[in-house]
């Protein structure tokens, strides 16, 4: 993408927060400059796709160009770099999300940045995980799991996106909660991951829903629960673990925008609501149904929420197991 010169935007709302979905006023203060939102992953994954979809709604609402930027590299630590450095005027965001921003800042010592570098300007969406088998091993339910991986004399293995993921971070709180041992093992991406699974080299995995989904249905897999609050809409007869007993196993990945910190703040309520108005676009509520994931609206304090229950979920987690990644 080519890097042009960023000037401070000229016209905006004057001081007043909008009310999150207040889209016809955004126009307002439209402006020519082009907003960048960084992807830090690369092109073709299903956030980038994602993020494609709501900058050209962000775009439309604002009659301002919004254009999807791919940085990879790093664990998403080259594209929030770049953010946490960008000008602070609103034309640099991050399409953050749970490695990237509430990981990394647990995991490493010398990562680049800190949370305190970003301000927050609208959660986007979270999703599940799911706790996924192969068809073959005997169990149909969370109880039945339980039971097999506690009768057997060695640990079983579950497949992770590496070291500090939030699928291994995830398997260390079930082993942890339902009284078993387990071992991880690392793999570069969830397709790899799912045919280990299938082939019966891995007992178990945490990927999306909608990664595994084919294959449950044709039979091959067994989706036993999922880590939600509450059940898929896509998976009505698939229950969550805290319905299983296990409250305690409540987490999702998320997906959210940020800004450089200082940013003005009539600059985020703009942002803010042009955010909160793609989200209930029809086009994309039904991609999320799609991917299993479920659109968050709100002020930006709801992402800081999310920020602060990050770090009381994961924090214990990873200090209890003293992981540090540099």
């Amino acid at each position: 993408m080519v890097n042009t010169t960023r000037r401070q935007v000229t016209a905006l709302i004057g001081g007043t927060l909008l009310a999150p979905l207040a889209a016809p006023s955004i126009v307002k203060a439209r402006s020519t400059q082009t907003i960048f939102i960084i992807v830090p992953y690369a092109s073709g994954g299903s956030i980038d796709g994602m993020m494609r979809t709501i900058a050209k709604a962000m775009s439309e609402t604002l009659e301002q160009p919004v254009l999807v930027d791919n940085k990879p590299g790093a664990n998403g630590i080259v594209g929030s770099q770049y953010v946490a450095r960008a000008p602070k005027d609103g034309t640099v965001l991050l399409a953050g999300g749970t490695g990237p921003i509430s990981l990394n800042v647990l995991l490493r010592k010398s990562l680049p940045y800190k949370l305190e570098d970003f301000a927050s300007v609208a959660m986007l969406c979270h999703g599940p995980l799911s706790l996924t088998v192969n068809s073959k091993m005997p169990v149909t339910d969370v109880k039945g799991f339980v039971d097999y991986a506690k009768s057997r004399d060695k640990p079983l293995f579950y497949a992770t996106l590496g070291p500090g993921s939030v699928t291994h971070l995830f398997g260390i709180m079930m082993s942890k909660s339902m009284g078993f041992a387990v071992t991880d093992v690392p793999y570069r991406n969830n397709p790899l991951s799912i045919m280990d699974l299938l082939s019966g080299a891995c007992d178990l995995n945490f990927a999306t829903p909608v990664a595994v989904m084919e294959h449950a249905t044709a039979g091959t897999l067994r989706i036993l629960a999922l880590s939600s609050d509450k059940r898929s809409p896509n998976l009505p007869d698939v229950p969550t673990l805290a319905e299983s007993g296990y409250p305690e196993l409540t987490a999702s990945f998320w997906t959210a925008l940020h800004a450089p910190a200082g940013t003005p703040p009539d600059v985020i309520a703009r942002l803010n609501a042009a955010a909160n108005a793609a989200m209930a676009k029809p086009e994309i509520a039904s991609q999320l149904q799609t991917d299993g994931l479920l659109a968050d609206t709100g002020a930006p304090d709801l992402l800081d929420a999310q920020l602060k229950k990050d770090a009381a979920l994961w924090g214990p987690v990873i200090k209890s197991q003293n992981i540090v990644l540099d």
